[in-house]
């Protein structure tokens, strides 16, 4: 099977082939009527729907994390859903869909994960800059689905502020399309706060 050719960082976080033990995701982000997507953006509220498929999916659980870095360290890590804790929890198809629901409040971030069966815990985190220059950011780029190895963890959005240019401009894009590894962007592009969602099936 003919690879093509990735940069490092995407080689770190996906692989362009699909098989056994690869699970394929697509996106959906925002709402389809552009009313309610209107008040997403005034409310600074993001939702972004991940969708995943591959043989080995049934009967797997996964682990949502968001990790937390100020000034390029690591300050927390929590767990916002964990599927290994009930029989429930497992996925019942080859397929899954998972909503991340993201809002900026005036000093505080809320996350919340859904499914078309249940919802995670919040979890609240304060922010140390305005909540404007807060975006939500997958690592998707220019393509319309990406592939993740089911035995490995991988962050798949970012909560970011953005990275400022020499001239003065600021730029999100270049900081999740970058080479650089997720838990390293704060350091390479000065990023003073950030957040990382992973997920881990087991």
């Amino acid at each position: 099977m003919k690879i093509r050719t990735i940069t490092l960082f995407l080689l770190f976080i996906l692989t362009l082939s699909y098989g056994e033990g690869r699970i394929k995701v697509t996106a959906k982000y925002g709402s389809i009527n552009p009313e309610i997507q209107n008040l997403y953006d005034f409310e600074n509220i993001f939702v972004e729907q991940l969708n995943f498929e591959g043989s080995d999916l049934k009967g797997s659980s996964y682990i949502i994390d968001v990790v937390e870095f100020k000034d390029g360290e690591k300050v927390s890590s929590n767990t916002l859903f964990d599927g290994t804790e009930l029989d429930y929890f497992k996925i019942n198809s080859n397929k899954s869909s998972l909503i991340f629901n993201i809002k900026l409040e005036k000093e505080d971030l809320k996350v919340q994960l859904s499914t078309d069966r249940f919802r995670s815990k919040k979890l609240y985190y304060k922010l140390s800059q305005n909540r404007d220059r807060y975006v939500l950011k997958d690592f998707f780029g220019n393509r319309s689905k990406i592939y993740l190895n089911k035995d490995e963890k991988f962050p798949i959005l970012a909560i970011i502020t953005p990275t400022i240019n020499k001239n003065g401009s600021a730029s999100y894009c270049n900081v999740v399309q970058s080479e650089v590894k997720p838990d390293k962007l704060g350091i390479s592009f000065k990023i003073p706060h950030y957040f990382l969602v992973y997920i881990e099936f087991k």
